[in-house]
């Protein structure tokens, strides 16, 4: 797989227990098999060289977001913060505000999503299947259209459970492709292959204090709407 080009992650917060930055989109959370620069080992050694740390510094990864999505994602930088927020995410008290460009106008301003969702494993997909299948996991998500601008619609994310994909799947089962996701039917390519989907916002409860924390990032400069030199459509394969 070709290599993705994206920044160093900007910090956005630091304390002793935590960081929190604005992925680039484009940069893995944590490393694969590609063998690509992820979020993770590059903050590990920016901590170790800033901070003048002797071995490996201590990160610990309490929740991720996808290649292609840009946006703000928190880090533990002691283990006890890294058990406190993990849990935090796995009991949903963590507040998911995205943001993302569709292709086509959603017919409801406003509404809820509710499907059962397959991961393909193999394939690295996420589908929607019936309800009953057995390996299916619920999703549910509120979604808000602030802006519509020529046949792109602008929606605002609350998630309100965490699946692989969610946003991604759930949009496009409905024939609202994410602008530049190729991958779930999308007509457009954006540079770099990224998507336009960002993770705008997170509110979470601060792992050692009695302190409830909202973290956010500065949308991309081209958001929300592309200009037309920075996407083209997808060629179809006869």
């Amino acid at each position: 797989m070709n290599e993705i080009n994206a920044p160093f992650p900007e910090v956005v917060y630091e304390d002793n227990h935590l960081l929190a930055i604005a992925k680039p989109a484009g940069m893995l959370s944590q490393s694969d098999a590609t063998g690509s620069t992820s979020a993770l080992e590059a903050l590990k050694e920016w901590l170790k060289k800033t901070r003048e740390k002797k071995g490996n510094a201590y990160l610990g990864l309490v929740h991720r977001l996808d290649r292609p999505v840009c946006g703000v994602m928190v880090f533990a930088k002691t283990s006890k913060a890294a058990s406190r927020l993990s849990d935090q995410f796995r009991r949903g008290t963590v507040e998911k505000i995205y943001e993302a460009v569709l292709e086509n106008v959603p017919e409801e301003d406003e509404g809820v999503l509710e499907d059962y969702l397959l991961k393909l494993r193999q394939k690295k997909q996420v589908r929607v299947v019936h309800p009953n299948h057995p390996s299916s996991r619920k999703a549910v998500l509120e979604y808000s259209v602030t802006g519509v601008e020529r046949d792109f619609s602008l929606v605002s994310v609350r998630l309100l459970t965490g699946r692989s994909h969610q946003i991604r799947v759930q949009m496009a089962s409905r024939g609202w492709s994410i602008l530049g996701d190729v991958k779930y039917g999308s007509r457009y390519v954006l540079d770099d292959r990224v998507i336009a989907l960002r993770a705008a916002r997170l509110s979470l409860s601060h792992p050692t204090r009695d302190e409830r924390m909202i973290l956010k990032t500065a949308a991309p400069s081209w958001w929300p709407w592309p200009p037309e030199k920075k996407y083209r459509r997808v060629k179809k394969i006869r």
